[in-house]
């Protein structure tokens, strides 16, 4: 299905203030993908928006050319004070977009620090794997349950476990498609058209921080060092996953 079958006004004009026609082809490219997504799932897709730099690119062009692909957001209860913001920012902004927060199950929860403790993800690999399952996957669970497709922001720069990405991928832990519409972008790219788009971004990612999750998981890094290098600095590199996208 071409492009044009799809574009609608109010999209066309978020572009025309995109004068590098490289990048305007590229964020052309990820609205097609996105329409025929919602073409091919309908209800069935839904968007993990993470609020970090690629979910707010993908989130302003749902926005005005799909606002009607359901969107969720996990809040774990330690999420930045910067990304509680930018979820307030992204509701006032966009009223029209169907937007869930899915939280940890609270006695699930409250029965985990109770045992473990509220840090202890930072005494072993597999405490750290277990909060983040309470915090993060059951929750990501209750948001997949009954859909067929999910939308991420991941790329594959993004670290050296993703550097084999596809677009599109079975994700057979959670028995639906995953489709990574920013798979084959580069960090720059996402930045430009966050900046020519003039969209809303977590203010974190002026701070030095390239890749955010929790509060406690996550600090700034380097110029030049790997984005991902500020998640779980504490463990090997290999492993730097939370398990939300495990493949």
């Amino acid at each position: 299905m071409s492009l044009d079958a799809f574009l609608e006004p109010a999209a066309a004009d978020l572009l025309d203030g995109v004068t590098d026609a490289a990048l305007k082809q590229k964020l052309l490219t990820v609205v097609e993908r996105l329409q025929q997504a919602a073409a091919d799932y309908g209800d069935g897709l839904t968007f993990a928006n993470s609020l970090g730099a690629e979910d707010a690119l993908l989130t302003g062009l749902m926005a005005e050319y799909q606002p009607d692909i359901q969107q969720f957001v996990l809040d774990t209860g330690r999420l930045p004070e910067e990304t509680l913001t930018l979820l307030d920012r992204v509701r006032q902004k966009w009223p029209q977009i169907r937007l869930q927060v899915y939280y940890p199950d609270a006695a699930q929860l409250q029965g985990w620090v109770s045992e473990q403790g509220v840090n202890a993800f930072y005494r072993s690999e597999a405490l750290r794997k277990a909060c983040c399952g309470v915090r993060k996957l059951e929750p990501l669970r209750r948001a997949l349950a009954g859909r067929a497709a999910w939308i991420t922001g991941l790329r594959r720069e993004q670290s050296v476990t993703r550097d084999q990405l596809q677009y599109s991928e079975r994700d057979a832990a959670n028995g639906l498609q995953k489709l990574s519409p920013l798979f084959d972008w580069s960090e720059a790219e996402v930045w430009a058209a966050l900046r020519a788009l003039k969209l809303p971004y977590n203010r974190l990612h002026d701070q030095g921080y390239p890749s955010i999750g929790c509060a406690p998981c996550t600090r700034a890094v380097n110029p030049g060092d790997d984005p991902r290098s500020g998640r779980w600095w504490w463990e090997n590199p290999e492993n730097r996953e939370c398990g939300l996208h495990k493949r």
